[in-house]
């Protein structure tokens, strides 16, 4: 699986570009505040219809431009496919697959995996859980596009239940109401564990490997998902644990104006050496624990759906020592690669296989 074109007409500071790409590496350097991001952010929007850096499709059309169009040829279990978007201030978003539309914006999911490595990914060990979550939801929503409407659909609801948490006061509500929505969320919510539960349980084992391997074996790593309805794998146990501690917590939750518990306070302890790395690891150890998760991910998607995923790395190089860009590199030799850097180290140089290379000016694109 790799890219071998891109075509960007008025995607944030890209006016009009036409790029051919190497099926193996390809360097992007420049300066800060130049586009190289944006060119990463369109790529990736390849693979599940969405932006890693915004919620909002808008902020990505050229200020004073009504629409933005772009497209990727590929190739894929060596047939030719191609996928564009087009966004547009006035319409909801369009997504084409080899020049037909999409019903549903979700079928975009399962045709390209994209992984993205970048200094925001080195937060997901050290800061808040929402940065964790939103690591199991991302990769999750690729592998399974089930999870992503089952995720959509919780999401949806737990809106819904907050507004009425924060509209009416607890001596008077209608219960009928609450108890439809909790049997949705209890519903939805399981399945998302469980799924989840899974995930991590499975990236355990890879991301221990590589863990081993980075540290000579001197470290070892556990994750552990952490859920506040209790920790059963049995869907007909915990659906219904949820559905009762979710009418335990009624009188808070009305107290509070928000739902308590349920998948999205949801989050995972990352363990090295029994010692939670969050609140006690050194930031060498934080940001191996990273690059461990990461690595393990690609490996997970290749081994759930067979097909080995494109790998953007942006700017993250910079951030990593030498010994832990230098494993990094040697580990990815499948993988087709797009890396952003404001300039090329000896160690590309030494170590990355035949490359093309990129320079991004002001939203246009030398090679």
């Amino acid at each position: 699986m790799y890219i071998k074109k891109l075509l960007l007409n008025n995607f944030r500071n890209y006016k009009n570009e036409k790029i051919f790409f190497h099926d193996k590496v390809n360097i992007i350097i420049g300066n800060n505040a130049q586009g190289k991001t944006n060119l990463l952010e369109a790529l990736y929007m390849m693979s599940i219809g969405k932006s890693f850096r915004t919620n909002r499709d808008q902020d990505m059309i050229m200020f004073n431009e009504k629409n933005a169009y772009f497209k990727i040829w590929g190739v894929k279990e060596n047939s030719e496919i191609t996928i564009d978007i087009l966004l547009d201030k006035n319409q909801k978003k369009t997504i084409k697959i080899n020049d037909l539309k999409l019903r549903k914006n979700t079928e975009i999911l399962e045709n390209l995996y994209i992984v993205i490595f970048s200094p925001e990914d080195l937060k997901i060990v050290k800061e808040g859980p929402e940065k964790r979550r939103n690591f199991i939801n991302r990769e999750l929503c690729q592998i399974k596009p089930l999870y992503y409407h089952n995720l959509y659909k919780y999401s949806k609801i737990l809106l819904q239940r907050n507004a009425f948490l924060k509209e009416y006061q607890y001596e008077h509500y209608d219960q009928n109401m609450l108890d439809i929505w909790d049997k949705e969320i209890s519903q939805y919510g399981s399945l998302l564990i469980k799924n989840r539960m899974d995930f991590i349980e499975k990236l355990n084992i890879i991301s221990r490997e590589i863990h081993n391997n980075i540290t000579n074996n001197e470290e070892k790593i556990e994750l552990v998902y952490e859920t506040n309805i209790l920790d059963q794998k049995d869907m007909l146990d915990l659906e219904t644990i949820y559905l009762l501690k979710l009418k335990k917590s009624r009188k808070m939750d009305f107290f509070r104006g928000n739902t308590s518990i349920g998948p999205h306070k949801d989050d995972i302890r990352i363990m090295v050496n029994d010692k939670d790395v969050r609140n006690f690891g050194s930031q060498g150890q934080q940001r191996t624990a990273s690059l461990s998760l990461k690595l393990a991910e690609i490996k997970l998607i290749q081994k759930e759906t067979g097909e080995v995923p494109i790998l953007l790395l942006d700017d993250v190089l910079s951030e990593l020592d030498h010994l832990r860009q230098k494993y990094l590199i040697n580990s990815l030799k499948e993988v087709q690669l797009f890396i952003t850097t404001t300039e090329i180290n000896t160690l590309l140089k030494e170590h990355l296989p035949d490359h093309y290379i990129f320079e991004v000016f002001n939203g246009k694109v030398i090679k």
